[in-house]
């Protein structure tokens, strides 16, 4: 089940307004149109459908795939979308494919807490690729601890969005928890607030932080080689870009 800052209707027709830079995602549109030359994507975890849209316009044939139908239903609603399949649901419930390259951009590869979750995401796309075909995903690095700069003060902001009036959100950790391999289990609650009427609607969100060793076993125990593990050009420092092939 997807997070309410995603499945929520109202939620979901704002979150592109509360997070309105996506520059970040540009690097990954060249990484995965130049430099290993797809023609076909599959965008594990697509949301409003931000990065799959671009890639379309890039003319890559592409799919896109989210359990949240509220989210799926703004990306459907976007100009260029047509150009997309959508789907509401999850990796390992789509029909057969065979595309060059899947994708989990943002914070997706993380919020496979449970370690079968994770394990059938990864076998969901490795079934989809080609042979020779690429995984690409990004995680956050769990020594940095990012979890300790979300809070309240540093991350409230109040927006002004059209036909909305002013939204203001925040994002408050309400736990974190050491795993064995070293990584961490956060969860985090991001309210909301629509100032025009009053109505406050409360996400609660968590999120596992894989170590690089983690990460890297999971791939291999699901058959894929790892091609590479480079600093993200984004966040330097403070997260991995794992580039994976099913053989």
């Amino acid at each position: 089940m997807a997070d309410a800052i995603f499945e929520d209707p109202r939620l979901a027709a704002v979150y592109d307004a509360l997070d309105p830079d996506r520059s970040d995602l540009e690097v990954y549109v060249a990484l995965v149109a130049d430099e290993l030359g797809a023609r076909s994507v599959l965008d594990i975890g697509c949301g409003t459908g931000t990065f799959a849209i671009m890639l379309a316009d890039r003319g890559l044939s592409v799919v896109g795939v989210d359990p949240a139908r509220a989210s799926v239903d703004v990306a459907r609603g976007k100009p260029g979308a047509d150009r997309v399949e959508w789907h509401v649901g999850t990796a390992d419930a789509l029909p057969p494919m065979r595309v060059d390259v899947a994708t989990m951009t943002a914070n997706v590869a993380q919020v496979f807490v449970d370690d079968a979750a994770w394990g059938a995401v990864l076998a969901a796309a490795y079934e989809r690729l080609r042979p020779g075909g690429m995984l690409v995903l990004e995680a956050r690095r769990p020594e940095r601890r990012a979890w300790l700069e979300w809070t309240p003060e540093a991350t409230r902001q109040l927006v002004d969005v059209p036909h909305e009036g002013p939204v203001e959100d925040w994002v408050e950790v309400t736990a974190a928890d050491a795993t064995a391999d070293g990584g961490a289990i956060v969860t985090f609650v991001s309210p909301t607030v629509f100032h025009r009427d009053g109505h406050r609607i409360d996400s609660t969100s968590t999120l596992r932080f894989r170590p690089r060793k983690s990460i890297e076993r999971s791939l291999l125990e699901r058959g894929f080689d790892v091609v590479e593990v480079r600093d993200a050009p984004d966040r330097p420092g403070r997260e991995w870009v794992y580039v994976a092939r099913r053989p």
